[in-house]
């Protein structure tokens, strides 16, 4: 046991002064930019080319009637939902009625 503790103390001890060591220095450096010599230039573009693979790719100007669209189906609020569930328990709740007896 002791030499198996004394191996875990020699295998893990480097690793714990390695992170207390001194790697990057408290001097303060400017940052430096690269110069690129090069300038935006006129020139001719490249051919076209497509970005799918095999397939066509379509399109249509024009409107469409709201007919060909569909429906779009009217979702209740949150909050009127839960009016109504307030008033639904309210109706149905019966509340208890104070009786003294002497």
């Amino acid at each position: 046991m002791k030499t198996l503790l004394c191996a875990v103390c020699l295998l893990f001890a480097p690793a714990a002064f390695a992170q207390n060591a001194p790697v990057l220095s408290n001097l303060p450096q400017p940052v430096v930019m690269m110069d690129h010599p090069q300038h935006a230039a006129q020139h001719t573009m490249a051919q076209e080319t497509t970005l799918l693979d095999t397939s066509v790719y379509t399109y249509a100007k024009g409107e469409v009637p709201l007919s060909e669209l569909g429906f779009i189906e009217y979702e209740t609020p949150l909050g009127d939902i839960a009016r109504a569930f307030r008033k639904e328990h309210a109706a149905l709740a019966t509340k208890a009625v104070k009786v003294l007896d002497k």
